[in-house]
């Protein structure tokens, strides 16, 4: 396998010949369609009035709810979400009106001119408020391992305490969007910038009350979605597509970077509750923790990304007796959604406070009780599931080691001591994080591969690339099996009329589920194609085949066919040269009633050690370095992991320390454009940045062995958080800092001089 191959979308991007969905030519008759929203976020709407509107230069038709031709609902887990908002509004920012319009200009005109009432209803922004009037998205969920109650009655030591961790926004460079188009027999085409195609063509069919066959839709790439566009992207896909349907005439539909921040939802903030119980040799007997998720006002993802919080809640240690509940709670914000990591940071982080509560208290090292308490092969997960080729001990020692974190702590004590107002602060952040979809259903993927006449390959799969580099993996999986050129084959975009019932790009399960769907494709016309040689060339079944280099090779010798006339001779005797392929992920299985099971294909695991420098005047900070043993696996693609590994962990330092998404109590988002929401720039990545690929002969449920990297690297990013933090207190050791996250330069500062409480 070639493991040279970067990324082979790259040129592209930095040459601007990258298609996204608003460089896709536009037709004749283009429409354009703006939303005008909710300017509050609760109440019941008792006028509207947008005759003046419509009858404006260049507006075409104004649709409301009333206009929609099936069913007024987007809600994929649960349908509480309508696409427009009828009676009542819920969240500033919810859709009420669809302006269509001969341009942008006009329809942006036209929304000044509607007028609206809205008699107003209570406001909920916090969590546990809404939890305390009763305000679900779902139903609560527990996991129980072990028996609490009893087990913190022999504990010598118990702490307690709360965590908040933030929203973050997803930013993606393309916004969201849509471009529809009628096509005949009453179907509709959209092009779309989502990572679930088949949810785009799902709400779209629910909305316009037809057969999903009649809508396809097709994603030639996404400029960034970090879970963003898993879900909401449907909603921009049923304003394009309606519009296209009752106009019948081609309309688009992309909002701008304000509008995009004001309408949807982010990460999910979390209010938590932590006890944690130890023995007299530090030994985890204990833990129990209460998460309120903020899911906004509908639940989208939330109940999923509540279930992935329950199962990273203990990270990477093994805890005997565990108690964890979650609770979805309903506000008046965007719905939140899905984004990297989909609810394992936010539990993360909450036992990772935990620890380090109970060490300051104890006062003894982090990490001595970090690693004392580390998973093993044979442990069992509170979910049920046991652990099996465990490498959380390996990447740790191996990071401690090679890294020297002895001398490093004592260069920080040094540096420290001689240095009034500058301080250092590190810390160690393990990870253990569980790859597939929590639904086990959605663990199943198709793809199809066409073999032309001349030797040329054509593939489709339902993987979306999106900048992770999927598309170079998949080109890697069709040119290894078939023994080719990565020249002689074509990647087609993502379409729902070629590859059905794909499931999203999420979940860090798109190249495992995606390329072994194509590995099976390949592989049947592979076989077809050994068979024929052995039938109709050489008249000989026991010979052994392969192709490399283009070559074919029997019996290890090369024959006289390559193949391009391999694939001739096929043709010319009409040999199938066309495959679908599928893959259902093996062994997964999780009861919700028992909320026991096997729900991950395998884990991944690493350690990270991060320090930083706290300037102690001003409240700023540097990372120094973040320095990381990663369990890759067998990695393919070696460029694109690397990649991947360092977005993650720069994403989840921003997450930790700076991207802080602020609304007020009306629910109004303050942090609503990039000169209110900061996130990291080159000049506050990591000064250092060094990853280091853990020897291991990787797993076979991954493709290739090759271990899935999207979102298990974000989770590093938590340890800038605890560095910094260690770095206050280094200056100010009565310093009472609240777990709250991000720890922004404000709070640092507050740190510093003033005892506070987050």
């Amino acid at each position: 396998m070639d493991n040279t191959i970067g990324n082979i979308d790259a040129a592209n991007h930095v040459t601007g010949r990258s298609i996204y969905v608003d460089d896709i030519p536009v037709m004749e008759g283009m429409l354009y369609v703006k939303v005008f929203d909710s300017p509050i976020a609760h109440g019941r709407i008792t006028s509207i009035d947008f005759s003046a509107a419509e009858q404006m230069e260049g507006i075409v038709k104004i649709l409301s709810y009333k206009d929609i031709p099936g069913e007024n609902q987007i809600g994929g887990i649960i349908p509480d979400e309508p696409l427009l908002a009828d009676n009542e509004v819920h969240f500033r920012g919810q859709p009420i009106l669809l302006i269509v319009a001969e341009n942008e200009d006009a329809a942006e005109e036209a929304i000044k001119e509607i007028k609206i009432e809205i008699e107003l209803l209570p406001v909920i922004t916090d969590p546990r408020m809404a939890f305390a009037q009763g305000k679900l998205l779902s139903p609560s969920r527990k996991f129980v391992k072990g028996d609490v109650s009893e087990s913190f009655a022999a504990c010598k030591y118990i702490f307690e305490g709360t965590t908040e961790s933030g929203g973050q926004e997803q930013l993606y460079l393309e916004t969201q969007g849509a471009y529809a188009y009628p096509t005949e027999h009453d179907s509709v085409k959209i092009f779309s910038s989502t990572q679930g195609p088949t949810q785009v063509q799902r709400t779209v069919a629910r909305v316009l009350g037809v057969g999903m066959n009649k809508v396809e839709v097709d994603v030639p790439r996404l400029g960034g979605g970090f879970g963003g566009k898993e879900d909401q992207a449907s909603a921009w896909g049923a304003f394009a597509a309606m519009v296209a349907w009752i106009l019948k005439r081609p309309a688009k539909c992309i909002p701008h970077r304000m509008e995009d921040m004001r309408m949807t939802g982010k990460r999910n903030p979390y209010s938590s509750d932590y006890k944690i119980g130890l023995d007299e040799n530090l030994n985890i007997i204990a833990y129990e923790a209460t998460f309120y998720q903020n899911g906004g006002a509908a639940a989208d993802l939330s109940p999923a990304i509540l279930e992935r919080t329950l199962f990273h809640a203990t990270n990477s240690y093994n805890i005997p007796h565990v108690f964890v509940t979650a609770h979805s709670c309903k506000t008046n914000l965007p719905p939140n959604t899905a984004f990297r990591g989909f609810g394992g940071p936010q539990g993360m982080f909450v036992i990772e406070a935990a620890i380090d509560h109970a060490a300051k208290k104890l006062n003894v090292e982090v990490d001595i009780i970090q690693r004392k308490n580390m998973i093993d092969n044979g442990d069992e997960f509170p979910y049920g599931q046991i652990v099996k080729e465990c490498q959380a001990k390996n990447c740790w020692d191996e990071a401690t080691d090679i890294y020297n974190i002895e001398s490093v702590k004592k260069e920080v004590a040094w540096f420290n001591q001689q240095n009034g107002f500058y301080k250092k602060g590190i810390s160690l952040m393990p990870v253990c994080f569980g790859i597939s979809f929590t639904n086990t259903m959605m663990n199943q993927a198709r793809a199809l591969v066409h073999v032309y006449s001349d030797g040329t390959v054509g593939v489709s799969t339902g993987a979306v690339e999106m900048g992770q580099g999927v598309n170079s993996k998949m080109l890697q999986v069709a040119a290894t099996c078939f023994g080719i050129s990565p020249g002689k084959i074509k990647l087609e975009t993502t379409n729902t009329t070629r590859v059905a019932n794909t499931s999203p790009s999420a979940a860090s399960s798109t190249a495992d589920l995606n390329g072994k769907a194509l590995l099976d494709a390949c592989n049947q016309i592979k076989e077809r194609l050994f068979s024929f040689i052995k039938t109709e060339l050489t008249d000989n079944e026991d010979e052994t085949i392969e192709i490399k280099n283009e070559v074919v090779y029997i019996n290890d010798e090369a024959s006289i066919f390559n193949w391009k006339n391999l694939i001739q001779q096929a043709f010319i005797k009409r040999i199938n040269l066309s495959a679908k392929g599928h893959y259902a992920t093996p062994i997964i299985n999780f009861d919700k009633t028992i909320e026991k099971g096997h729900p991950f294909a395998y884990h991944v695991y690493g350690t990270a050690l991060t320090e930083v420098t706290v300037d102690c005047l001003r409240g700023t900070y540097e990372v120094d370095s973040v320095k990381v043993v990663h369990d890759f696996g067998s990695s393919m693609n070696r460029a694109v992991d690397l990649g991947q590994c360092e977005g993650g962990i720069v994403q989840g330092i921003g997450w930790m320390t700076m991207e802080e998404v602020i609304y007020n109590e009306e629910g109004k988002l303050l942090s609503n454009a990039l000169s209110t929401y900061k996130i990291p720039d080159i000049y506050s990545v990591p000064k250092i940045l060094d990853i280091k690929f853990l020897n291991t002969d990787g797993n076979d449920m991954a493709i290739f062995k090759s271990k899935a990297v999207g979102e298990p690297p974000l989770m590093y990013g938590i340890g800038a958080y605890f560095a910094i933090r260690n770095a206050v207190l280094a200056f100010n050791p009565d310093a009472d800092i609240a777990y709250n996250a991000p720890i922004t330069p404000e709070k640092v500062l507050m740190g510093l001089y003033n005892p506070f409480s987050g």
